[in-house]
């Protein structure tokens, strides 16, 4: 997730040593940890300082008929063209309005096709806009399977509850390690290697204008979320963004989940510093160091600048990078 007005002033009040979950595992893979308040998705929404009527939504156009829309949530990569429309990610239902009228100024009658990165409610949630109106909506298999069910979000310092999708919203196609649309002159490729920000993250490549949406593997916007009690793992970001890394050129735009698009190069540095950084936390884990320990070690502290981190956000960090590392 990006860095979020308002989080900061909520860790400062939660402390680092209540960074788990009240509800315990919400994957098979997780470790039931001390509590923390799991508040409805309204009150986080405005912890997060979010206002839907005020979010305007802003538009970058990378090539001839290919975008990225800036709102609130996840950035939504657009392919408009002979064809049709295909967008990665759809944000919120409350956005939809604003995200159509973006899309008709550059073309679009509607949306056909809508691929999600992953289930997450800040990627996902404007299926329940799109999917009604008839929009083909495609996961990676484990994201339609997380769809069906209500899950704990953990974030660390607090959590939130998202609710099951109905049938109208869920994924209509899915597919499980690769898939190829061909579209308005694109060969588009989606991509799974395994469990990274969740389980069923996808990297959507376009190869005709040389571009690539990450999804939330991959966040320009300070230290990533990794979903560690849903199954999300440390190690697998790292050979995630890594393989998506092998599979572009030093001159492809990487759209990440969230934040400014960017470049290989940064997303090679981006590898190296949650490389760094998992190995610093195993050690100190080998170590028999507690969460709170580690925190106080200060293990991102040379990174923190680069990465634009508040300082009370680094603990929601560490201590979902604590939770992978340690899962049985």
């Amino acid at each position: 997730m990006q860095k979020l007005a308002g989080y900061a002033a909520a860790l400062m009040t939660l402390g680092a040593s209540q960074i788990a979950l009240a509800h315990g595992a919400q994957d098979p893979h997780a470790r039931t940890t001390p509590a923390v308040e799991v508040m409805p998705m309204d009150q986080m929404l405005k912890l997060f300082g979010w206002d839907f009527d005020k979010t305007e939504i802003r538009t970058e156009t990378l090539a001839e008929g290919f975008h990225v829309l800036f709102g609130l949530g996840g950035n939504i990569a657009v392919s408009v063209g002979k064809d049709g429309t295909l967008i990665v990610d759809d944000q919120f239902p409350q956005l939809m309005p604003k995200i159509k009228a973006a899309l008709a100024e550059l073309g679009s009658e509607k949306v056909d096709f809508v691929i999600n990165t992953h289930w997450h409610f800040d990627h996902a949630d404007g299926n329940l806009t799109l999917g009604r109106e008839g929009s083909w909506i495609v996961s990676q298999s484990n994201s339609r399977d997380k769809m069906l069910n209500d899950h704990v979000i953990n974030f660390g310092p607090f959590a939130t509850e998202q609710k099951a999708y109905p049938e109208h919203a869920l994924s209509d196609i899915t597919f499980d390690k690769t898939m190829q649309f061909h579209i308005n002159d694109q060969k588009i490729e989606l991509v799974h290697v395994g469990p990274a920000h969740t389980t069923g993250d996808a990297a959507v490549i376009f190869r005709g204008v040389n571009a690539v949406h990450m999804g939330d593997v991959f966040n320009n916007a300070g230290y990533p979320f990794i979903d560690a009690d849903n199954g999300g793992d440390m190690d697998g970001m790292i050979a995630f963004c890594q393989a998506v890394h092998d599979a572009i050129d030093d001159e492809t735009k990487v759209v990440p989940g969230h934040g400014p698009v960017t470049t290989r190069a940064k997303l090679a540095r981006y590898i190296a510093v949650l490389t760094i950084v998992r190995d610093r936390v195993q050690a100190l884990i080998d170590e028999g160091k507690s969460l709170d320990d580690i925190v106080a070690a200060k293990p991102t502290a040379d990174f923190d600048e680069e990465f634009q981190a508040n300082p009370m956000m680094v603990p929601s960090f560490l201590s979902r990078v604590h939770a992978s590392l340690t899962r049985d």
